[in-house]
């Protein structure tokens, strides 16, 4: 059925003429009348009945009408339900502690006005978020991901990198250091829970390890944050590691350190998927406060292989 057709109707309705309907649409009247005259052959009944004075509803009509304006009202709510804007945006921010969720915390807290929707597809790995930012289940993801494994109709923009820390217990031989240089965590054990095969951060941290001869794992349990805390400060040689901008808390009576990396200063490069052609004015607005308001990039940095001179080049023109 021709929802143009109900409108017009619903417009003959409650202006009385098809002219002065005509004139409401801002169409001819040979129009209107074309348009009921259809939408009376759809149904095999006669919906208005013409007079001098313009015309009146039938016996059909009166039956029909306010099923019609249902119609057009479910019509106008679905509509503005997926208007841009209407609707919140839904990013996936990985992980709610570390940086790309501070990062939207922070957009949001700057634009409360913002409607938008953090969730975490903790088991997807970056192809398998990239595939549900495609397919509509989220509108944007923050990931790692090489340009060459990156489908068709997405839209990716390389706008948070994270300087990494070192993050140790009281004990630990670099506890006092103020920074400290990838080389000099050669020899201690940096053990990072949660590390799955097959995920980006894996490939990260394997990339790490492989050019300055790091001993990183995930050896163990995963038992979360707190008992990584507890660990780290009972012990003189463990240590992980961790984004600047990743909010971890732990009691004051562990004292942990966290210690900046240089020399060179590695960096995770958190890339922002989107679909290509999403005109979301959330979105647009998000992409405007990283550029503007995202961490200043080290000169000298580190990062795997796998992110491209092309990635490079946006990452020093990016104010």
């Amino acid at each position: 059925m021709d929802a143009e057709a109900l409108r017009t109707f619903v417009a003959v309705t409650e202006t009385g003429q098809f002219q002065a309907a005509a004139d409401e649409l801002g169409i001819s009247q040979q129009a209107v009348s074309k348009r009921i005259a259809a939408l009376e052959r759809h149904l095999e009944v006669t919906l208005l009945v013409r007079t001098s004075r313009g015309s009146r509803l039938s016996l059909d009509g009166q039956v029909f009408l306010p099923y019609a304006k249902k119609v057009l009202t479910a019509l106008e709510r679905a509509e503005q339900a997926v208007r841009p804007g209407s609707r919140p945006l839904r990013i996936d921010v990985l992980n709610r502690r570390i940086a790309p969720a501070q990062a939207v915390y922070r957009f949001y807290r700057s634009h409360p006005q913002m409607n938008l929707d953090a969730v975490t597809l903790s088991n997807e790995n970056a192809a398998q978020a990239a595939q549900a930012v495609l397919e509509g289940t989220v509108d944007a993801s923050f990931r790692a991901l090489p340009a060459e494994q990156l489908p068709a109709g997405i839209n990716a923009e390389r706008l948070l990198d994270i300087p990494l820390e070192l993050l140790v217990g009281p004990a630990h031989p670099l506890a006092d250091a103020p920074r400290a240089r990838p080389a000099d965590l050669a020899g201690h054990r940096i053990w990072i829970p949660g590390i799955r095969p097959g995920t980006e951060w894996a490939a990260f941290y394997h990339a790490l390890s492989k050019d300055f001869g790091l001993s990183i794992d995930a050896l163990g349990p995963n038992f979360g944050d707190e008992a990584l805390m507890d660990a780290l400060a009972d012990s003189a040689s463990l240590a992980t590691l961790v984004g600047s901008g990743d909010r971890y808390l732990w009691p004051q009576t562990y004292d942990l350190r966290r210690i900046p990396l240089h020399d060179p200063t590695p960096l995770y490069p958190h890339v922002l998927l989107s679909r290509s052609g999403v005109q979301h004015p959330v979105l647009t607005a998000l992409r405007e406060h990283l550029r503007t308001a995202g961490p200043r990039t080290p000169d000298d940095v580190w990062v795997p292989d796998w992110v491209t001179r092309e990635q490079m080049t946006d990452l020093t023109d990016t104010p």
